[in-house]
């Protein structure tokens, strides 16, 4: 069987992105994204935030980095590497998400609600309900199957 090593989130960048270019000239966006993991803990729900740096090489960088800005929702597709040095005779190490592909998802806040769909491909089949439905301000399926369960996963 063949090794695998893909990841994708969605969740906030905790940071406006840097931008800087190689001696070669090769753009690189660097930037961190915060996704929410709810546990339960006694009989609550609790958030607990991880943090995650990203890597965005080349001009797909160039060109969203004005848009990666504190706060805005992306989805990131992407696989970990590894990055291991030496310092102070001492071996480090630290993981980082190199993404193939970037998603701009939605406003700057969590109360900015839906947004745009500005980079990468096609619409995500999700569409707004009124306050008088079941769903009130939940996004639920286009299709309508009205599942509106708050679902940890």
């Amino acid at each position: 069987m063949a090794d695998i090593n893909h990841v994708v989130l969605v969740g906030r960048l905790t940071r406006d992105a840097e931008l800087k270019y190689t001696a070669g000239g090769q753009a690189v966006c660097k930037f961190s994204v915060a996704v929410n993991r709810r546990k339960k803990s006694g009989d609550q729900w609790v958030d607990e935030a991880n943090f995650f740096d990203i890597v965005l090489w080349g001009r797909q960088g160039e060109a969203l980095n004005q848009y990666l800005v504190k706060g805005k929702l992306v989805g990131v597709d992407g696989e970990l590497r590894q990055d291991r040095w030496e310092q102070d005779g001492q071996n480090r190490s630290k993981v980082e998400i190199v993404a193939n592909n970037l998603q701009l998802l939605g406003g700057t806040g969590p109360a900015s609600g839906g947004g745009g769909n500005y980079g990468g491909s096609g619409g995500g089949g999700l569409e707004r309900r009124g306050e008088e439905g079941r769903g009130a301000g939940r996004e639920v399926p286009a299709d309508g199957d009205g599942f509106t369960d708050d679902i940890p996963f």
